[in-house]
């Protein structure tokens, strides 16, 4: 017990280490996975002789992201999106699947030993380019739903992928084609019995569950939902992920949609890592650097020749060319399932332990490039394929003709209130949108709307950035309104820049960007609020006008800063951005009883006094060189950390 325990520390020291250095140098944390497998597997530290023993755990990863996905993409969606999960996502399977088996039996591997590479080459890692689509915030984009699309359909081959691999090992034909019958059999009744729960049991048990108002008991509902659902297909020698996927899809129109995210995402993350430590266990650094060359040789034909046919099932069924090949340098590594099959198939003898441990180094180094691939996919293909008229997902400069209009960025319910405002007003504005729905159903309305990423210089020129009065960008993801921003300034350097956050802790690196003006919605609306109480009681509207210009000249300045409380959400990244509030009791023995204020320097810990009672009165504005007597209470405004390291000061001298 005690040996497992001292592994288990050790897995997690790895873990931690490797995560904040990849995150130092600005690589995705997938990659330290990777490596933190590596170094912990049989080939160096040892820290566990057998991987396989955290197959499961791992594999719950790939459950509750299946989960977080099916949330995302409900029934009617689903259906939708019918063509492309049945048309190109079957016709890349299919024709990868057998121009990967013709080139190994090409090179003098036998038809079944074929036929599992080519199936192991067929499939991509959902794993990486969901959860990097997702924190790029390109997930409702086009090429990003081609992507997801293929994907469904390869975790929905998996399921007689390893029902067929053990038959083939027996060598019976009979057998396997009643195996297969069997197994479409249980799929429509899992999904027959899934979609019952869904529709009916599921919204109902969440609702009950809602009604108790206890967090804890709705995570727990949703991991055990998540794992009911997996355990129910697993039951029927079904995949456990496509279960999760089931499920989620069911509540994926549910209004506990959002919610039922943000529970499971701990998990999934976490289970997540596990996954890609133990995929980075089973790399072979014997086979990989012996055969480095055919290894090299390997990624590079795989990663060509699926980009390709990826293009070509596309064509085939007539999607968007240039999405289609962003879509091919998404999925052109090998997936985790891969693994899963190489595994099956070496334990009945089906491939060599070289074979495997050959693909194994293939797939893993394809992993590797991936979150590159992903993050840089529509730049690679708009370099090959140049935008054409007809391509819904490029504007081109004679479909928008304007002068002196209003650029909105975003098209969600801020852009389109801010839209109707300015129709009213008579003033002309282009809206630019990546959601190729909203897209469609806003132009079948009439709207000024172009599909595309704002992001991208083409676009910007295409609506005439050079001739627009004001750009305003209505969504709240920073880092993308940052990069909008660059690429704004970098054509059009005096334009004014109107940004919407939410959050008030943006401003600084929003104002710092090139934003002319940054709205932070949560103070305005608390401005709003006041205003309306002022009115009400009986403060004349001169004056609370005169008030809330002072305030927003000032950026805000006296709003900042609050008192946290226990159900006050403290994440990494708002951490250091969050200014709170804290009042610290000087006692007697404190260090600064008896000091000016001035002479503690809390300036140099970046932390600012922003208040002081004695004896019950308020202080709103104490002087620097105020003394600090016993029993004030010195009320201090910092980022936490920096609030925490002013306490020390102020009780016990240290800085």
């Amino acid at each position: 017990m005690h040996g497992e325990f001292l592994d288990i520390v050790l897995l997690m020291l790895f873990a931690v280490v490797a995560v904040w250095l990849f995150k130092r140098i600005n690589l995705p944390p997938i990659l330290a996975y990777l490596c933190c497998g590596i170094v912990a597997g049989p080939e160096l530290f040892n820290v566990y002789e057998n991987p396989h023993e955290m197959h499961l755990f791992a594999e719950l990863g790939i459950v509750f992201l299946l989960f977080s996905l099916g949330l995302e993409f409900s029934l009617p969606k689903m259906l939708a999106m019918r063509n492309l999960v049945f048309g190109v996502g079957l016709g890349q399977m299919v024709i990868t699947t057998l121009a990967f088996m013709g080139l190994a039996y090409l090179l003098g591997i036998g038809a079944i030993p074929a036929f599992i590479i080519g199936s192991m080459m067929a499939l991509s890692s959902t794993a990486i380019v969901i959860k990097q689509s997702a924190e790029l915030g390109i997930l409702s984009t086009t090429r990003a739903q081609i992507a997801v699309s293929i994907l469904l359909l390869q975790d929905l081959a998996v399921v007689p992928l390893l029902i067929i691999i053990p038959l083939l090992a027996e060598g019976n034909e009979q057998s396997l084609f009643f195996a297969i019958l069997v197994a479409v059999l249980k799929g429509g009744l899992v999904f027959a019995i899934l979609l019952s729960l869904g529709k009916w049991a599921l919204p109902k048990i969440f609702s009950e569950v809602a009604r108790t108002r206890t967090d804890e008991l709705f995570m727990l509902t949703t991991v055990l939902v998540a794992l009911i659902a997996s355990g129910l297909t697993y039951s029927f020698g079904l995949s456990m992920a496509l279960g999760a996927f089931l499920a989620g899809m069911m509540l994926g129109e549910s209004q506990y949609r959002h919610q039922l995210e943000a529970d499971i995402r701990p998990f999934r993350d976490i289970l997540m890592g596990l996954f890609f430590i133990t995929v980075g266990m089973q790399l072979d650094l014997t086979i990989l650097f012996n055969q480095f060359h055919w290894v090299l040789l390997g990624l590079a034909i795989l990663m060509l020749v699926k980009i390709v046919l990826i293009r070509f099932s596309a064509w085939l069924f007539k999607a968007s060319g240039k999405d289609a090949l962003a879509a091919g340098f998404k999925l052109c590594q090998m997936g985790e399932f891969s693994f899963v099959i190489a595994a099956l198939a070496a334990n009945h003898s089906l491939i060599t332990q070289q074979q495997s441990s050959l693909l194994l180094s293939i797939g893993i180094l394809s992993m590797a490039v991936t979150p590159w691939l992903v993050a840089n996919s529509d730049n690679l293909a708009r370099k090959i394929i140049k935008p054409t008229h007809h391509d819904l997902s490029e504007v081109t400069p004679d479909e928008v003709d304007y002068q002196d209009h209003v650029l909105i960025f975003g098209f969600g319910r801020v852009g389109q209130t801010v839209s109707r405002l300015l129709k009213v007003e008579g003033i002309s504005y282009v809206v630019v949108d990546n959601d190729p729905v909203r897209v469609n159903e806003s132009r079948l309305a009439g709207e000024n709307v172009c599909f595309g990423e704002a992001s991208h210089k083409h676009i910007l020129r295409a609506v005439r950035i050079g001739q627009a009065k004001l750009v305003i960008l209505t969504f709240d993801q920073l880092a993308v309104a940052l990069n909008v921003i660059e690429k704004v300034r970098s054509l059009h350097a005096t334009i004014p820049i109107v940004v919407r956050t939410r959050k008030d802790y943006d401003l600084e690196a929003l104002y710092k960007s090139g934003a002319t003006l940054v709205v932070p919605e949560i103070l305005e609306g608390s401005l709003m609020l006041v205003s309306q109480v002022m009115h009400l009681s009986g403060v004349p509207m001169e004056r609370i006008t005169e008030r809330l210009h002072s305030v927003r000249n000032d950026n805000y300045q006296n709003m900042h800063g609050f008192f946290p409380g226990e159900t006050t959400e403290i994440n990494y990244d708002s951490s250091n951005k969050l200014a709170f509030l804290h009042a610290v009791v000087i006692s007697p023995k404190a260090y600064a009883s008896g000091k000016k204020i001035a002479d503690l320097q809390l300036d140099k810990l970046r932390v600012s006094v922003v208040g002081l009672r004695r004896n019950n009165v308020e202080v709103p504005e104490p002087e620097a060189s105020t003394i600090l007597n016993t029993n004030d209470v010195l009320i201090i405004s910092g980022k936490p950390r920096r609030v925490e390291r002013a306490e020390m000061r102020l009780l016990e001298g240290k800085i």
